[in-house]
């Protein structure tokens, strides 16, 4: 059989499957899962690549610290615990891949929707994926270069949610962004969860040690990102499978959505002055501090202060992102019924979610911290609590693409760049507020996170929208603007044209 015969029945075998912005959303969701297990995988390992602290020059007395310390205390010559970091400069090593993870963004999001998503989204993975291979060199030179390779590592991942906000664009309807929403941007709970959990089991049974976990996931970012350079494409115009059916429909319910090439330079000005904007900048950075605050740290608490097994550790820390991912996609499907039935404006569906996903993470981490030791309640309260915040996929997450589905690339770079600046907050102020891990120290970080939560969460739900802003398309609205001021003066301008209109005509 000829090749070109062959390829053209593989392309319409491939035209009979899933609809391909349902095959974009599975590899976006599995794109999310592989940054996640990359950039969270150090934050279990580094548990069991560092020294136990002896304190040696003082002793710390905790009325309220959990048996089994004694155990942990012990074990401080394990031969695989290589590296003598003390908690501040931990710290500084979790931080440093939201340094370059900031940066990255804007950059990130002005290339996908000059040249499109695809590579500028699968090259920063890959990139990131390299980096990660590199990291267990990089510890054994030293903390020094520890931070510069997690800072590289961030500048890769920093165009992810903005690639994929520009993609999401492109390629799916209003009515469809809760649940395909969630379903992409849950990839997060899931590499949390498979990070967490692989790496506790590796580094409890298998026969290896910690660098293993990053050969793992460095590898499974390589794979993805070849798998995606066959599959996915920037937009329907440029897919070479999709059904003529499909291109329509998303032609008919996206024809608003344009390139970088026909649209007017970004609306920088209107941008600054947008209340909408600043107050999901706001919310965003309330719930990444949330996140971050336990995603980067609940294995430190989990191993210092309750004293789980690495094994435990990794599972109870995996376990809240778990539920929160059901969660999530439940919320999407709830949130796309509830518009669909009108039951709720967009703007009150994305209030509502919003604040859910604020509240509840906030009082389940408070609410842990004063369960004292009981293992069983501390494990619970922490899943219970981040179950909640799976209403912020189909609500704050997707939300820069209500405000401006043309410039949605680079709204998700600010708000998701300024945002995960708590990414490099977080992890530095808890090494300098937690040098002795204690439960109190802890009890002061968890009050600090339910703060913020609660309080850019009441900024957003004051002034947060949910409908499209005026300067989504700038050049339709200084036409609209022209054409208004001038018809109160009995004249209307149309093609650059003047004309005089008599008074009561």
């Amino acid at each position: 059989m000829p090749q070109h015969q062959a390829t053209g029945k593989w392309k319409e075998r491939v035209k009979g499957c899933l609809p391909q912005r349902y095959i974009l959303g599975l590899m976006g969701f599995f794109a999310v899962a592989n940054a996640y297990s990359m950039r969270s995988c150090l934050s279990l390992a580094i548990t069991e690549m560092v020294v136990v602290p002896k304190h040696k020059d003082h002793i710390v007395t905790d009325e309220y610290a959990c048996p089994g310390g004694d155990l942990v205390m012990r074990n401080h010559t394990n031969p695989d615990n290589e590296f003598d970091w003390d908690e501040k400069t931990q710290g500084l090593i979790l931080s440093a891949f939201y340094w370059g993870y900031v940066i990255t963004h804007i950059p990130g999001g002005l290339l996908a929707e000059r040249f499109g998503g695809k590579q500028t989204l699968g090259l920063g993975i890959l990139s990131t994926a390299l980096l990660t291979l590199l990291t267990p060199l990089a510890a054994r030179h030293g903390p020094n270069w520890m931070i510069t390779v997690r800072f590289l590592e961030g500048l890769g991942e920093g165009t992810t949610f903005p690639a994929l906000n520009a993609l999401l664009a492109q390629w799916v309807p209003p009515m469809e962004r809760g649940k395909l929403g969630s379903l992409v941007f849950a990839g997060n709970q899931i590499g949390t969860v498979v990070s967490s959990s692989l790496t506790g089991i590796l580094l409890k049974y298998w026969e290896g040690d910690w660098p293993d976990v990053f050969y793992l996931f460095g590898v499974l970012g390589v794979i993805w990102y070849i798998v995606w350079c066959f599959l996915c494409y920037s937009d329907p115009a440029s897919h070479p499978f999709i059904t003529q059916e499909e291109r329509e429909y998303l032609q008919e319910t996206l024809g608003c959505v344009k390139r970088r090439e026909n649209l007017a330079p970004t609306p920088w000005g209107k941008m600054a002055l947008s209340l909408p904007l600043w107050s999901l900048v706001i919310g965003q950075i309330g719930h990444d501090w949330g996140l971050f605050t336990i995603q980067t740290d609940l294995p430190k608490y989990m191993k210092s202060v309750m004293h789980f097994s690495i094994a435990q550790n990794g599972f109870l820390s995996a376990l809240p992102f778990l539920v929160m991912w059901f969660t999530a996609m439940g919320a999407g499907w709830l949130s796309d019924f509830l518009l669909i039935r009108k039951c709720l404006s967009v703007t009150a569906a994305r209030k509502i979610f919003t604040t859910i996903a604020s509240v509840g993470p906030g009082l389940g981490v408070i609410a842990a911290s004063y369960a004292g030791c009981d293992k069983i309640a501390v494990a619970t309260l922490f899943t219970v609590g981040m179950a909640f915040m799976g209403f912020f996929y189909p609500s704050l997450k997707v939300n820069a693409l209500d405000l401006s589905p043309n410039y949605a690339g680079t709204l998700m770079a600010i708000v998701n760049g300024i945002g995960a600046i708590s990414g490099i907050i977080t992890p530095a102020l808890i090494g300098y507020l937690t040098p002795n891990s204690t439960l109190l120290e802890w009890r002061l970080v968890f009050w600090i996170s339910f703060s913020v939560i609660i309080l850019t969460n009441i900024v957003y739900i004051i002034f947060g929208s949910g409908e499209v802003q005026p300067w989504n398309d700038p050049l339709e609205t200084t036409k609209e603007e022209t054409i208004a001021w001038n018809a109160n003066n009995d004249k209307v301008i149309i093609d650059g044209k003047e004309n005089e209109k008599e008074n009561g005509v």
